[in-house]
């Protein structure tokens, strides 16, 4: 098994594949989240913002980014975001997108 500074480095590498693609899709990326407390995720669990307390954030395996194409923040589906969530998950079997997710979408969303 291999240590959690490991698996960190690991994906913050793939994040910086993640964000040459989305440069050259012309979308871009500010940041969201990448690590929560404990506490900060007992909270969205409360607030039905999260439905576990396992969430990746929590070891700093998962990121939330906020997506601009022409200008406009994204919200929901965008054909380059989906090549964003697909070229995530083909980067290392571990990876998954929240926009990928069959009963939640969380689009912002890439873990590790």
């Amino acid at each position: 098994m291999s240590k959690l500074s490991d698996r960190q480095w690991e994906f913050l590498k793939n994040v910086a594949k993640l964000i040459i693609l989305a440069e050259k899709l012309e979308v871009k990326l500010t940041g969201g989240e990448l690590y929560r407390t404990e506490y900060q995720q007992k909270k969205y669990v409360q607030d039905n913002l999260s439905e576990t307390m396992l969430s990746k954030h929590l070891d700093r395996l998962a990121i939330d980014f906020n997506f601009f194409i022409d200008g406009e923040i994204q919200w929901g589906f965008h054909p380059k975001i989906q090549e964003l969530g697909n070229y995530w998950e083909n980067l290392n079997p571990k990876n998954e997108w929240g926009g990928n997710w069959k009963n939640f979408k969380d689009y912002p969303h890439f873990q590790g």
